[in-house]
């Protein structure tokens, strides 16, 4: 059955107020429907039209407008959701074991868990591993951690140390903890990032470690991503928005979900 022009012309009003919307920065499905005052049901189907068409990327709980990837410097990325990533690396720090030792990746969320790090002397005698080198300088003096930073080829937006020598050095290693940062995450495919690279490390560190935990803020959830890391097992996502979208998402996957309050 045809659809009538009046409702056609309806649909395609509302598809437009909804990627203004979007592209204004209003992402969740309750905000949407409230703006546009339908229900969010329909703004769910409308969204996923949207996606088919390739303006919109649906988020957990929303949609965010598209774009080519793109990897932020760690200078950008510092000024970038600051809050967030203090939540969660205070809700990751219980998961830091005392003298154990532990990978602490590369990135701006896992740097907010070094700081905590460096001032829990509880958690000490704790040795790290790391890729990258904030999070080396931020452990750099902290008298309770014994700190060894891997070797390679250093990434210049991101300040993390790739390639054969860190792979060389990581397949020496085991870790009670592992925790990545991530530019992108899918709960079903893993941890994103923009190079092969990368994620071959992170994926190399996952399998080495008894527990791996991925810290990433709620803008990385389903996000696209060149690459994507393999998770060996069970994981942990550390994140500041859980919602009933991305709970639904993880049920039946590796995935168990640890909400920063």
């Amino acid at each position: 059955m045809t659809e009538p022009a009046t409702t056609r012309s309806a649909t395609r009003a509302r598809h437009a107020a909804l990627l203004r919307l979007v592209r204004e920065g209003v992402t969740s499905v309750e905000d949407l429907s409230a703006r546009t005052g339908v229900s969010a049901s329909t703004v769910r189907r409308d969204l996923a039209r949207l996606r088919a068409d390739g303006v919109v990327a649906r988020t957990y709980g929303g949609a965010l407008p598209t774009a080519p990837f793109h990897e932020r410097s760690v200078g950008d990325s510092a000024r970038v959701r600051v809050e967030a990533k203090q939540r969660i690396a205070r809700a990751a720090l219980p998961l830091v074991p005392a003298g154990g030792r532990v990978f602490l990746d590369a990135g701006t969320t896992c740097g907010a868990l070094a700081r905590l790090v460096a001032e829990d002397t509880t958690v000490g005698p704790l040795t790290v591993v790391t890729r990258g080198l904030e999070t080396a300088l931020v452990l750099a003096d902290a008298e309770h951690v014994e700190l060894e930073l891997v070797g390679g080829r250093l990434r210049r937006l991101s300040h993390g140390l790739v390639g054969p020598l860190a792979a060389l050095a990581l397949d020496r290693m085991s870790f009670d903890v592992a925790f990545l940062g991530a530019d992108a995450v899918d709960v079903r495919r893993g941890v994103g990032e923009p190079t092969v690279e990368e994620t071959s490390l992170k994926e190399q560190v996952a399998g080495t470690a008894r527990r791996t935990v991925v810290l990433a803020d709620a803008t990385k959830l389903d996000a696209a991503a060149p690459a994507w890391t393999r998770m060996p097992g069970a994981w942990t996502l550390v994140t500041d928005e859980v919602t009933p979208e991305l709970e639904a998402a993880c049920a039946g996957t590796a995935a168990e979900l640890l909400p920063a309050p």
